[in-house]
């Protein structure tokens, strides 16, 4: 390692440190020993005009210092394309990415691990965390799985140039990897629409899962789940608006043609879809109505704000008029009905903050409680 990769890396460290992302010395030790600018050699992608980017590599001037700024660092674009791949600049969503160094740190501080543990991480993106995991644990208390292979091959190249060699698997990580289990600790560094029971089932009554829950409306928290001896899990929300990009098999599916938005029956609303601008009842609206996308629409003059459940054919149409807000709903289940329903509870309860929530996980479902 260069005298300045050397210099950043112990800089950004006393800043977690300070910040208290890193609250324990194994991590910090753990951390101190990990060149993140190793697992990014590829280059990665930052921000250029409005939603294009624009790639960043290894001989650009700034790509070791970016490395070593607490930043989430895009490394995939659309599901295949890589910074060498680009030559000015591209439209498309990422796939994939490098998690800002403090919240990798504070995850694995909030996982609760002891050395001997054996743990499961579900995303092994660049390598990154897995590396601090294995210098933490020790490689054979590891597995780890990526659901991309390319990605999966060179986090095991950068890992392997280091002399690290956890178990890695390229797959579905909403499996979990039942031969290596079962596990003391599970840690996701993807977003979940629902926690699966593959990952419970592949835990130690007792052993830890941390996960970040989200959805289709983009809200998510970090959640701590136990899980207990009848199979079920639970456990608090730890606060903080993490945000993952979700599993991909669990990404919304294409809407398609939209179900006939005038139609349906009409009412005055209770609450407006403003409330959904705001992260908090936003993620709770998403355990009301789990399969909903929403979308915005100019209707006749106004702004309608429109929720589709394309699985089961519901929709909610919600929009101002002349100060008051009016649902318009068809389908089976009346979507805005169940958001009103929920996020008024939580306004009854005095809108409480997400560290006091509880998630509860059954094999009937997903539920939120404060």
């Amino acid at each position: 390692m260069t005298d300045q990769a050397q210099h950043l890396r112990v800089q950004l460290l006393n800043a977690l440190t300070a910040s208290g992302s890193v609250r324990t010395e194994p991590w910090e030790a753990a951390a101190g020993t990990v060149p993140r600018h190793d697992f990014l050699r590829s280059g990665f992608f930052r921000r250029a005009d409005g939603s294009a980017w624009e790639p960043v590599l290894q001989d650009d001037p700034g790509w070791l210092e970016a490395c070593y700024r607490d930043e989430s660092l895009v490394t995939q674009i659309a599901g295949t394309i890589l910074p060498p791949d680009i030559r000015g600049q591209i439209l498309r969503e990422p796939t994939s990415s490098s998690t800002l160094p403090s919240l990798v740190l504070r995850m694995l501080e909030d996982l609760q691990v002891e050395p001997g543990m054996k743990v499961l991480e579900i995303g092994t993106g660049t390598g990154y965390s897995t590396a601090v995991l294995c210098t933490r644990l020790g490689e054979g208390l590891v597995t780890s799985v990526e659901y991309d292979e390319d990605i999966a091959s060179r986090a095991g190249t950068a890992l392997g140039q280091l002399g690290i060699h956890p178990t890695l698997i390229a797959g579905d990580g909403l499996l979990g990897h039942a031969d290596g289990g079962p596990y003391d600790r599970i840690i996701a560094t993807c977003s979940v629409k629902t926690v699966p029971s593959a990952w419970i089932e592949q835990t130690w009554p007792g052993g830890l899962i941390l996960a970040t829950i989200g959805g289709w409306l983009s809200a998510s928290e970090l959640a701590r789940l136990t899980v207990h001896e009848d199979g079920t899990a639970s456990g608090p929300l730890l606060g903080g608006q993490v945000s993952f990009m979700l599993a991909r098999p669990q990404s919304p599916p294409q809407l398609g043609m939209l179900p006939d938005l005038g139609a349906g029956t009409e009412r005055q609303a209770i609450i407006g879809a403003d409330i959904l601008d705001d992260w908090m009842p936003r993620f709770i609206a998403q355990f009301a109505a789990p399969n909903a996308q929403r979308l915005t629409l100019d209707q006749d003059g106004h702004t309608e704000h429109v929720l589709v459940d394309i699985a089961s054919g519901s929709w909610a149409a919600v929009y101002e008029d002349r100060g008051h807000w009016i649902a318009r709903q068809g389908g089976p289940a009346p979507l805005w009905d169940a958001i009103e329903e929920e996020v008024g509870r939580w306004h009854a309860a005095g809108k409480p903050a997400a560290e006091e929530m509880t998630v509860t996980i059954t094999p009937q479902g997903q539920t939120l409680a404060w």
